[in-house]
């Protein structure tokens, strides 16, 4: 085939690279987890919803989501899990608790990070936000309304 030709689908963006700044690493991601998660405990509506999933042990979750984090941003391999499927079963989760969560989030980073390494974060929260809502609101193998609309 001639070099002109290009088959869609077939150009791919580069893959992201591991964050590499300064005071980036497991324990300032782990501090994040704990004070994103602290927050999201006390929230009037995203609290109930984590209080009823989550029984018990918070730090095995809380270790989960520092893996799941320092995956998405130092590139660590150190995440196993599948966040679609697991969110999937929340039948009280609506979009708007997207937002909820993403103020929140964007609070905590803006407050333990410089404002552009705050950004690679947030950018990289929204991305997995967009993804979370698709996978459980717009699912064309459902025949009725998704929920939470």
């Amino acid at each position: 085939m001639s070099s002109k030709y290009v088959l869609l689908g077939s150009v791919r963006p580069a893959p992201e690279q591991p964050l590499a700044r300064p005071g980036v690493d497991r324990a300032s991601i782990g501090a994040l987890v704990r004070k994103f998660y602290s927050r999201v405990r006390k929230d009037e509506r995203l609290g109930p919803i984590f209080a009823r999933e989550i029984v018990g042990d918070w730090e095995s979750h809380l270790e989960k989501m520092t893996d799941f984090w320092c995956a998405v941003i130092l590139k660590s391999g150190d995440y196993q899990g599948r966040p679609v499927p697991a969110h999937l079963k929340l039948e009280d989760v609506t979009e708007v608790d997207f937002e909820i969560w993403l103020a929140l989030f964007r609070e905590t980073a803006a407050e333990l990070f410089a404002p552009e390494t705050a950004a690679v974060f947030v950018e990289r929260a929204e991305r997995i936000a967009a993804s979370l809502r698709l996978a459980m609101f717009f699912r064309l193998d459902r025949a009725a309304p998704a929920r939470g609309r």
